[in-house]
């Protein structure tokens, strides 16, 4: 009798660590001073739990029939604030880990607008930005074919949305190699090869967006877009200066002309961007100085090689663009591998027998129908860039 009551006392403590935890990382999201350390500490610590719900513990095959005990009710990045809800422990899994993937995107782009970016920063911000990259890729692959109940269109667990996260995260961390290249001056060659993959990128994870519905996906297609845009841009300028060091000016000069064309492209569709509704705040890149870097050096550059043009090379200029089949060696981003944590100590087989489900919550399926209810979303802080550092991390 007094091993069954210990046994009673334990499933009470772990209620209440489960609702603590959860509680614990909440707040992570929204928290300034929250690090990749701290967030990996309250998300192992409430993932363990929740495995708890999820893993059988009974010894057996069987689901566990704690899994559908507890409707969970999140909200979708262009879904506003109507929740989508699954009474399903696996569901919440996936919707913990999605928020905690968007946190360290989130993390990446406050860390790259500080005063002062170190070389440590910017290594913080490309690990950031491969972790959630792995973290959707997990979930893809993994979590959410387990779903009873599939996504529905338009929801972040269904592949459209997901594989656009996963993309745009790569694209991003290799913004950040892109910058550091510049920075150190490494050759031109890898530059506008690194800079053709990552507008390949942009251009994969727009591409996987056409199909869903214009009023939710056009914001968010219009900010790839002029990312595309912007790195065709670069890689035609960086490859118009390998031309001339080869003594092609003629196609340096097309290249570069390519370049103030795709410039000009990025530039339009930066004002349609700011002029599209949708979900998300809306940022300014074209006012930004690795914005407007990019056009000085493009402007300049086509000067030198016009100038060069006419008193040495006499090149006629090609009227195509050379085509660019450009491949990255090096610096090319690959998605952290990502696992959830080892089930924890305090889910037992023990435990696990004290639970009655018929005392435990009731389907919200049953419930009468009421009107559509609406999330209020958490509140996030505020922070603006302290400085422009050249990072178009969004």
């Amino acid at each position: 009798m007094a091993i069954e009551k210990k046994f009673a006392y334990m499933y009470i403590f772990l209620i209440s660590d489960l609702r603590t935890t959860r509680a614990r990382l909440l707040e992570m999201f929204t928290d300034t001073t929250c690090n990749p350390e701290i967030m990996k500490n309250a998300t192992d610590a409430y993932f363990s739990l929740l495995q708890g719900f999820i893993a059988s513990l009974d010894g057996t095959t069987q689901e566990n029939k704690l899994r559908f005990m507890q409707n969970f009710k999140w909200t979708d990045t262009l879904q506003g604030n109507t929740p989508g809800a699954q009474q399903d422990a696996i569901f919440e899994l996936i919707s913990m880990a999605y928020n905690v993937a968007i946190w360290h995107t989130k993390f990446a782009s406050r860390l790259a607008g500080k005063e002062n970016v170190t070389e440590v920063d910017a290594k913080d911000v490309h690990r950031s930005l491969k972790f959630a990259a792995g973290i959707f890729k997990h979930l893809k692959e993994v979590h959410i074919p387990r779903l009873i109940t599939p996504a529905e269109k338009g929801r972040d667990l269904e592949p459209r949305v997901i594989d656009t996260y996963i993309v745009q995260c790569q694209a991003e961390a290799q913004e950040v190699t892109i910058a550091r290249a510049i920075e150190l001056k490494h050759n031109a060659t890898l530059i506008a090869a690194l800079a053709f993959e990552t507008a390949n990128f942009y251009q994969k994870a727009d591409g996987t967006l056409n199909t869903l519905e214009p009023e939710c996906s056009s914001k968010w297609r219009k900010y790839l877009q002029l990312k595309q845009h912007f790195y065709m841009s670069y890689a035609y300028c960086y490859h118009g200066q390998t031309l001339l060091s080869s003594d092609k000016c003629g196609e340096s000069i097309r290249s570069l002309q390519e370049a103030e064309k795709c410039y000009s492209r990025a530039e339009t569709l930066c004002k349609e961007y700011r002029q599209t509704k949708g979900p998300g705040s809306t940022a300014k890149p074209s006012e930004q100085l690795f914005f407007t870097k990019l056009g000085g050096l493009i402007k300049n550059t086509l000067q030198k090689c016009e100038r060069e043009n006419g008193f040495i090379y006499f090149h006629k200029v090609p009227a195509e663009a050379p085509q660019l089949e450009l491949k990255a060696s090096y610096g090319l981003a690959e998605p952290i591998s990502f696992e959830f944590p080892v089930l924890s100590e305090q889910c037992t087989p023990e435990v696990y027998a004290t639970f009655d489900l018929t005392k435990g919550a009731k389907d919200e399926k049953a419930k009468p129908k009421r009107e559509e209810e609406v999330i209020k979303p958490m509140k996030e802080p505020d922070l603006k860039p302290q400085k422009d550092t050249g990072c178009i991390i969004s």
